[in-house]
């Protein structure tokens, strides 16, 4: 795979089955490199068609059914901000029926079936008089924090609600006041509301969230569960108000488990489970409530799977096997789910698991690209098994290691389909990827095991175990040419490597967090995340986080490095990179720095096209010219 490449597969996502399961609404997405953009389309399969597009494009994703299985509502995004589509099964053309000031996040049907909920955003009252220039001419009044977020820019000026709209279209009937934030919002089966996460309190928020209940009659709202670490909410067919992710006192990071409104009180629905239930791969993917339990992913040792959670909290699981399931969707009985999956060779395809057991449904690129499996090895560390992969390109030849490290540290490598392995070995490196203390898949003790003092130190330990055994078990790994990179935390742990040893020839270090210490004050994140992690917050744990930093060190390094970096990247803020370049240039290191304009800590997942193409050829330029 070249980076010229990156059009020519397609990616499915979002599947949504019909009531009955007679039909599945898909999105497909497939870059567009010369008009550098996305072509997002909605697909429709049934079993006498088999799949094709439904609507139009390009900008048309997350389908939704009518509770009668005879229209489909989805986002459509032209030249504006998403709006919510209603388009009738026998097809026809798509009408719009909302005009959001700032657009919509999500779109459900009420149960009566003759309207939507829908999740609006509108300008702050003081912004909403005021056209675009004077909105970009205007000073920002902050008072609150976070203020902007990455990927959604200025947050301020947003106010979110909650709105009941007709399906044939008219005036949006707001169930809300203008809030600052509202997050995964669910209907109840019986329609009498919606219930919602949110945080109402003023001044520095610390990412936490309450559950909130909107009265369908627009009489109000209320707060109905206390606040916790939260990810999303939903609502079984009995009523009962279910979320992932975990309540006070637990901390960040911790498995996200499915936990059970009871009295105002929150109880776990299946306790010991001790895997992450909700994945974020720019789509959340969290719990579906049926009526014979919650059906959710779930991350286990670089796989993700299917589970089905009992009321009793037993669990069953559904889909296993090496591969990684990216989205899915049940029928309200919970007997039949539509999927898609891939795998490390395969983009993404849709299934359907039912009586028959699971059926691959599509095969949307019926002419591949020759993509490299990769062989999955475990290594014995001081925690347990780490989980590492190895991607080689065709050959016998001798070809330069390239250590890839992840983001997070509370995420995972795995089975699934990554476009970054496949253009590495496809240039002739030889690339090792693990999940060391600190990933996700593998528990909460695992993922805390680098809170504190471990930070930096148990998980450097694992990566610098898994690179030995990667050598010592192919002999094609050239130890005298060893190239490292990584982006976010991996750019970190990348910077972090760096400081301590010089056996690496080459790097890149990307997006990455370098300082906590300005991070603190700059990140959207910042606030929480060196108290979460480090257990210090600034200004007292200055000297600690200092420590933990890899711009501490940045003058002990004398790898060539490539820096990467986004101008708009709001989670690890450019001037992180800016430091670290600095400080390599004062000590006669080799190296770059590549500035993307108008994008985001995003840039390699969901950036513009051509800028995803001008970064691969920088990093293959870059090793090109220190591991040759």
């Amino acid at each position: 795979m070249l980076p010229s490449d990156l059009d020519r597969y397609s990616t499915p996502s979002r599947p949504s089955i019909s009531p009955d399961g007679s039909h599945i609404a898909f999105t497909v997405s497939r870059m567009d490199l010369e008009e550098d953009r996305y072509d997002n389309v909605v697909w429709m399969w049934d079993r006498s068609r088999g799949a094709r597009p439904f609507t139009s494009g390009p900008g048309d994703v997350a389908p939704t059914w009518s509770p009668d299985g005879s229209q489909l509502a989805f986002l459509r995004s032209d030249d504006g901000p998403p709006q919510v589509a209603v388009i009738d099964l026998d097809g026809g053309e798509a009408r719009i029926v909302t005009d959001a000031p700032k657009g919509v996040r999500g779109v459900q049907w009420h149960p009566d079936g003759e309207r939507l909920v829908v999740h609006w955003v509108e300008w702050e009252e003081s912004w909403a008089g005021l056209d675009d220039e004077e909105r970009a001419r205007v000073p920002r009044r902050v008072s609150h924090v976070p203020y902007r977020f990455d990927t959604l820019g200025w947050v301020h000026t947003d106010r979110h609600r909650i709105a009941l709209v007709p399906t044939a279209g008219g005036d949006p009937e707001f169930l809300t006041d203008p809030l600052r934030s509202i997050m995964s919002p669910k209907v109840t089966p019986a329609g009498d509301a919606v219930v919602f996460l949110s945080d109402l309190r003023e001044g520095l928020s610390d990412m936490r969230r309450a559950v909130h209940r909107a009265e369908a009659d627009g009489s109000g709202t209320s707060e109905i569960g206390p606040l916790g670490s939260w990810g999303s909410v939903t609502v079984a067919p009995d009523g009962t108000v279910l979320a992932t992710g975990f309540p006070d006192p637990i901390p960040w990071p911790s498995s996200q488990t499915l936990w059970r409104l009871v009295d105002g009180s929150w109880e776990e629905v299946s306790p010991g489970f001790d895997r992450s239930l909700v994945l974020v791969f720019g789509i959340p993917l969290v719990p579906q409530a049926t009526s014979n339990g919650a059906v959710s992913v779930i991350e286990d040792a670089g796989k993700v799977g299917l589970i089905r959670i009992d009321d009793d909290g037993g669990v069953t699981h559904l889909v296993d096997g090496d591969r990684a399931v990216t989205g899915f969707s049940a029928t309200p009985d919970g007997s039949t789910v539509a999927l898609t999956i891939s795998d490390d060779t395969h983009p993404g395809d849709l299934w359907l698991l039912g009586e028959a057991g699971l059926e691959q449904l599509t095969t949307l690129d019926p002419d591949p690209l020759p993509f490299v499996g990769g062989t999955h090895f475990t290594v014995d560390g001081p925690g347990g098994p780490i989980d590492a992969w190895m991607f080689l390109p065709s050959g016998d030849e001798q070809v330069p290691l390239l250590l890839n490290i992840h983001g997070g540290p509370a995420s995972q490598y795995g089975f699934g389909f990554f476009d970054e392995f496949q253009v590495y070995a496809a240039a002739g490196y030889g690339v090792v990827a693990c999940n060391p203390r600190g990933s996700s898949g593998r528990g909460t003790e695992w993922m805390r095991s680098v809170v504190g003092d471990g930070w930096g130190t148990n998980d450097l330990e694992d990566l610098r175990l898994v690179v030995d055994a990667a050598l010592a078990r192919e002999p094609r790994l050239d130890a005298e040419r060893m190239g490292v990179m990584g982006g976010s935390y991996g750019g970190f742990m990348t910077g972090w490597i760096l400081g301590h040893e010089d056996r690496w020839m080459s790097a890149v270090v990307e997006r990455a967090l370098l300082s906590f210490t300005s991070f603190a004050g700059t990140s959207d994140i910042g606030h929480t995340f060196g108290r979460y992690y480090l257990g210090e917050e600034m200004p007292d744990g200055y000297e600690f986080l200092w420590e933990k930093s890899p711009q501490r060190l940045s003058d002990k390094v004398v790898t060539p490095t490539l820096i990467i970096h986004s101008e708009g990247d709001w989670r690890c803020p450019i001037e992180q990179a800016e430091q670290f370049l600095m400080q390599l240039l004062r000590n006669g290191t080799p190296v770059e720095m590549l500035r993307f304009p108008d994008e985001s800590h995003e840039l390699s997942r969901s950036g513009k096209p051509k800028h995803r193409k001008e970064r691969f050829e920088a990093i293959l330029d870059w090793h090109g010219r220190h591991l040759a």
